[in-house]
């Protein structure tokens, strides 16, 4: 028999539908109860329909610095997980490098911003 594992999330939405908190859990997370996070990207294929579906939130107080953060690490992450689902290294090798170009901007762009202070 397979094993089943539960993933849930909780999200708590202002009067205007905004999410001001969000929650997870999973069964095998490694820890008990839920998580709160900031932001959360998830992406479902549906393979009858050939489309991903996506889930994409972020709690109203969340800082464009962090959304950034977030962001980079996730090109890294589709990185890795490209090269361990196809063994291509060309096109991780591109994921990666559009990173690289990413964090640069988003970099200049903060000490940019400091500047004008």
């Amino acid at each position: 028999m397979n094993k089943v594992s539960n993933i849930g999330f909780q999200i708590e939405l202002d009067e205007n539908r905004v999410p001001v908190k969000i929650k997870w859990e999973a069964t095998d997370a490694g820890f008990e109860g839920k998580k709160e996070c900031s932001s959360m990207m998830i992406a479902l294929w549906d393979t009858s329909e050939k489309v991903t579906f996506g889930l994409d939130l972020w709690t109203k107080d969340m800082l464009v610095y962090d959304l950034n953060k977030h962001f980079h690490q996730i090109f890294l992450k589709m990185a890795d997980t490209y090269l361990r689902a196809t063994k291509n290294s060309e096109i991780s090798d591109m994921i990666n490098n559009f990173s690289a170009e990413f964090l640069e901007k988003i970099n200049a762009e903060v000490q940019s911003e400091e500047k004008l202070s």
